[in-house]
């Protein structure tokens, strides 16, 4: 019964259901896979549960230390920033005419919420201290975290070499 027709179809049979999982599961892997984590690589969660009798987690410990914007700013490129402030030209102008955000010439050492004819949220009129660099440099991180309630829709500049490029960009308007 088992003559050489019915071994190779049998075996066809099994290679080709291995197959069909094997091509499936790449399928699946390069649909919904999250790219190779290595072994050591350390994980961070969204959330953490507390444990009674438990260290607490060290939020600092594990997420990078922002560097000090005069460290970062010895090796700023204003060249560099103008390029990156091409994100900003969408809403902001450097030729003294505001547009959904006010004009950023002269703004550094200028008075915060102090640009003529721009309606500032109530979050930003009430600063007036001047925008130096290091304020510019952190606010461009996150503006809604650092003046919440800005009408700043802008996420911001994760980089701190691309912030301080900016900075130095800024730094050249008058």
């Amino acid at each position: 019964m088992l003559d050489t027709m019915t071994i190779t179809k049998i075996v066809g049979g099994v290679c080709g259901t291995l197959l069909f999982f094997l091509f499936g599961n790449w399928a699946a892997e390069s649909l919904y896979g999250f790219g190779e984590v290595p072994k050591d690589a350390e994980r961070t969660y969204a959330y953490s549960i507390a444990v009674e009798g438990a260290a607490p987690a060290d939020a600092t410990a594990t997420a990078a230390a922002e560097p000090v914007y005069t460290d970062v700013s010895a090796t700023a490129d204003a060249a560099a920033g103008e390029k990156t402030f091409s994100k900003c030209k969408s809403c902001h102008n450097v030729e003294g005419k505001n547009m959904t955000g006010p004009h950023l010439n002269g703004v550094v050492g200028r008075a915060r919420g102090s640009v003529e004819g721009f309606v500032y949220s109530d979050a930003m009129a009430s600063k007036h201290d001047p925008w130096t660099p290091e304020e510019i440099w952190t606010f461009i991180k996150a503006p809604k975290d650092y003046v919440p309630g800005t009408k700043m829709g802008f996420a911001g500049l994760a980089d701190p070499k691309d912030r301080a490029n900016v900075v130095a960009y800024l730094s050249t308007l008058k």
